[in-house]
């Protein structure tokens, strides 16, 4: 059987979670799946840059969106016919209207749905109109947590049996980096986008280092639209020796920085995953995250949770995850065991079966 696998809305460094999602998987799926040939059609940006299988380059830059989703619903369509894709998996939400073979689709959440008031006006009609059309074409879709699948159910009303939950893994290498912390700060994974809450971070930073606290705190990941408000806050907080905003690293320079890190806090008020959660635990870090879904059930007891809306909850978190001894070794005992509950090579399994069955499904039809 022939896969294809629809890269084409990724751009290096700057697509966040569903970057680290499609990597991981393509990577694991690469190496349990021996039966099957894969085609990864991916644009100009990332070229030959996903691991694990041959890419067809699409002459198609995905930083002008209205090109890629033009080419996605005309020059992608041709492609898998040349290709004789029998299954196509699409990795980043949309997908084409008219495709030529069955479709599997990835959707990491609803935000648009839940919360528009993050998005920007003239996003909203392409987010609504795509989304809604690929989760209807597509004969199975993915989401990465139940929290999602039921987003899914509920907003889209899809048939349960069409929507299957695939959670992402955890990077090996998170599990290896050896005793952690003596780097002074806090680490916050985040891009830097409204929903991630770290303007109220930072504001309770700020309380926090008037105690006398002398740690840094550390946010690192896609520097989105909201990174001018992050960096005001920064400066009305008087915290510009305090926090540094990095941006987004590279994988060798994320290790280090997770390495390095003394505690790790995640303060969003919305996530269809959450992977710096999970990512954290398994590097063995003490963390504070928000006790919204679907963060409590993927991290459990492994945490120490906080009202993301409450400046007091989130205050008296990070206090306690720099102060109390027993507390934070506790977490740090917790998180590695949580951690792997989340494997690449399971979730890489659990599509390729997907896959198969959906292939199989069409071709019994027809």
């Amino acid at each position: 059987m022939r896969i294809g696998v629809n890269a084409l809305y990724l751009i290096p460094g700057a697509v966040g979670g569903s970057e680290i999602y499609l990597r991981g998987l393509l990577q694991a799926m690469a190496s349990v799946d021996r039966a099957n040939e894969y085609v990864v059609f991916t644009n100009r940006e990332t070229g030959g840059g996903l691991p694990g299988f041959p890419a067809s380059i699409q002459p198609v830059r995905a930083s002008f969106r209205p090109g890629r989703i033009l080419w996605e619903q005309t020059g992608l369509v041709a492609a898998l016919v040349r290709e004789k894709i029998d299954v196509l998996l699409n990795g980043g939400f949309t997908a084409p209207l008219v495709p030529p073979c069955p479709m599997v689709t990835v959707f990491f959440d609803l935000q648009h749905k839940r919360h528009p008031e993050y998005f920007r006006w003239f996003d909203l009609p392409f987010w609504r109109f795509l989304l809604w059309a690929a989760a209807h074409r597509s004969q199975r879709v993915i989401a990465i947590s139940e929290e999602t699948r039921r987003d899914l159910l509920r907003i889209y009303r899809l048939a349960g049996d069409k929507v299957a939950c695939v959670p992402a893994g955890v990077d090996p290498r998170f599990f290896e980096l050896g005793e952690t912390g003596g780097g002074g700060y806090v680490l916050c994974a985040s891009t830097l986008h409204p929903h991630k809450n770290l303007e109220r971070l930072i504001r309770v930073f700020g309380r926090i280092r008037k105690t006398g606290v002398t740690k840094r705190l550390v946010l690192t990941g896609v520097k989105g639209f909201h990174t001018e408000a992050v960096e005001a806050a920064i400066r009305r907080e008087g915290l510009q020796n305090a926090v540094e905003v990095k941006g987004w690293v590279d994988r060798e320079a994320l290790y280090h920085l997770f390495r390095r890190a003394d505690a790790f806090v995640y303060p969003s008020t919305f996530e269809g995953f959450g992977m710096p959660v999970t990512e954290a635990m398994a590097a063995g870090l003490p963390v504070a995250c928000s006790a919204i879904e679907p963060l409590r059930s993927i991290a459990g007891d492994a945490v120490l949770p906080f009202d993301p809306a409450s400046d007091e909850e989130l205050f008296t978190a990070l206090e306690r995850l720099l102060t109390d001894e027993p507390l934070r070794r506790r977490l740090i005992q917790a998180g590695p065991p949580r951690a792997r509950e989340f494997s690449w090579e399971a979730s890489a399994r659990r599509v390729i079966s997907i896959l198969e069955e959906t292939a199989h499904r069409s071709r019994s039809s027809s």
